[in-house]
């Protein structure tokens, strides 16, 4: 194993997907037991597509994706699901004495040896992404089969007795599960089950976007509302009036928080859930693809002692993420930190979070004036709605304490303005506000199916009226891993206003928005618009997925 251990690393480094400093890096980073493949995925060096094709080559086993596969189901019963699982292999075909299976790892002997002898074929492999395999054993173990026992078990127009939605062995437990499990495969954000006259459609938000995952009979809707409720301490009988709830549990050793909310609508209740993958949060300034300059003057920001510094953006630009690695990199035990939120969506190590309230009347600002007593460093209040809450946080900012907060506004220069229109003293803003950074995400190109294009007439416009040359662009084609739209993951993209003496002077005197901006550009502040172009020019993301976000002036 060792040498084909090496002959990879090798073999890498030769195909110019890692350096040899990454190799040597990685090498003494891992655990004995990791394969060196999995722990250069860890890192982010490669991907797993690519890895495949390097295995492909090495080994001279053919690579497939299993996106469109024309799988024969009746293989399932020939290899059970938890073999499946435990050893990331799927049944693919049969063709005479062969059976052909897909594997993440197709070194795996043991489990090839084992086939065998349990099914009596001679084993032919293929690769696949653990991913995809993932993906098609909760597609065609799971999923198809509760469906078919719920439907066979729910006759229209009966209730349904109370057992048949919270025994754990189930169908309709068993489904919910499934779609919970596919949504965190696909690293969804959302899921939204939505009811419609004849019909009940599953959507799944990745990377921002909303997908139909699939659609359910309309009888099934009562049964899947249910036992979501039932889930989430939601009260069952209550249709006519929304209901939030949260729930915590652990899916494929994954610990994930789930926010719940249903909304009464003409053809029944409407739920989304909202998922938080809590082995995922991100808590690495490095991490959130701040460029250089914001780099280090987000960084300056943050590491003053007293004022306070405002993430802005609209629901779902990755606000709170921000906020969590700024408070990680302040954490340590010289210092208190307190935060007051709605709801508390991370749990941070060493850090006093508290959830508002308002049922008991513990609000944003009456939590603040009780943290203001707790002797603290650093305050996060997670958003700012009103004005006693702009006023309680500015005068906080006043008294020595650094206080990091989120507000609904479009652009760093129009947050100033919205503070004021709130009612507070410009003077108080010019003295208080240190910083503030906009920010939206957008989605990456997928590394797996990407390509260089030439620019289109329109995008040279672009690129041109902001300064900015370019010569090429990547796009993604579309491929399995990517459920064919192109995309991966996000990024964010930023605009960071350093408030410094000449614009606190402009702030004071009230002068106009576009004074602010002339001053911003001559500190080389760099806009939202810009710092996306420039990601599209690195191969980040695309030109189409800026001006989606943000709109060219």
């Amino acid at each position: 194993m060792k040498q084909v251990r090496k002959r990879l690393g090798d073999l890498l480094v030769e195909a110019g997907l890692i350096t040899q400093d990454q190799l040597q890096l990685t090498l003494k980073e891992k655990s004995e037991t990791q394969k060196l493949g999995d722990a250069l995925l860890q890192q982010g060096f490669i991907t797993e597509q690519q890895l495949i094709e390097v295995l492909e080559f090495q080994l001279g086993i053919p690579h497939i994706s299993l996106f469109r596969y024309p799988f024969d189901p009746k293989l399932t019963s020939l290899v059970p699901k938890e073999f499946a699982k435990r050893n990331l292999l799927i049944p693919l075909k049969k063709d005479g004495d062969k059976l052909f299976i897909a594997m993440s790892d197709p070194m795996d002997f043991y489990a090839i040896d084992d086939l065998r002898l349990t099914t009596g074929f001679q084993i032919e492999t293929a690769i696949a992404t653990k991913d995809d395999i993932l993906r098609a054993i909760t597609k065609y173990y799971d999923i198809d089969d509760s469906m078919d026992e719920l439907l066979s078990e729910i006759k229209v127009g009966q209730p349904v007795e109370e057992d048949k939605i919270t025994d754990n062995d189930s169908p309709v437990v068993r489904l919910v599960n499934q779609i919970l499990q596919n949504a965190i495969q696909l690293r969804a954000s959302d899921i939204h089950i939505d009811p419609q006259e004849t019909k009940v459609i599953v959507r799944y938000r990745v990377d921002g976007v909303l997908r139909t995952e699939r659609t359910l009979p309309k009888h099934m809707q009562s049964v899947l509302t249910a036992r979501i409720k039932i889930m989430s301490n939601l009260d069952i009988t209550e249709h006519r009036t929304p209901q939030d709830g949260r729930m915590k549990m652990n899916l494929e050793f994954h610990p994930v928080d789930l926010r719940i909310s249903t909304l009464p609508t003409v053809f029944g209740e409407k739920i989304v859930m909202r998922i938080l993958d809590l082995s995922s949060a991100l808590n690495d300034i490095n991490k959130l693809g701040f460029n250089k300059l914001n780099h280090s003057r987000f960084l300056s920001l943050i590491e003053k002692p007293t004022g306070i510094i405002l993430i802005t953006g609209p629901t779902g630009s990755g606000k709170s993420s921000t906020l969590y690695a700024a408070l990680n990199r302040l954490n340590s035990e010289e210092v208190n930190i307190i935060t007051i939120e709605d709801p508390v969506e991370y749990q941070l190590e060493g850090v006093n979070q508290i959830q508002v309230n308002p049922t008991i009347g513990m609000t944003f600002a009456k939590g603040l004036r009780s943290i203001l007593r707790q002797d603290p460093n650093i305050i996060m209040v997670g958003e700012i709605r009103d004005r006693e809450t702009a006023d309680v946080a500015i005068r906080a900012s006043l008294t020595g304490h650094l206080v990091l907060s989120t507000l609904h506004t479009n652009d760093s220069i129009g947050t100033v303005t919205r503070l004021m229109d709130m009612g507070v003293e410009p003077f108080l803003v010019a003295s208080s506000l240190n910083g503030v950074v906009a920010q939206r995400l957008v989605r990456k190109v997928c590394r797996d199916c990407s390509e260089i294009q030439a620019p289109t007439k329109r995008e040279l416009e672009i690129f041109s009226k902001r300064g900015i040359t370019v010569s090429e662009i990547t796009r993604g084609r579309g491929c399995g891993t990517c459920n064919m739209t192109g995309y991966k993951g996000r990024i964010a993209i930023h605009e960071l206003l350093v408030i410094n003496d000449e614009l606190r002077r402009v702030i004071m005197n009230g002068e106009s928005l576009s004074r602010l901006r002339e001053l911003a550009m001559k500190n080389k502040t760099i806009f939202l618009l810009d710092d996306g172009l420039l990601k599209v020019k690195q191969g980040l993301t695309t030109t189409e997925e800026i001006l989606r976000v943000v709109m060219p002036e």
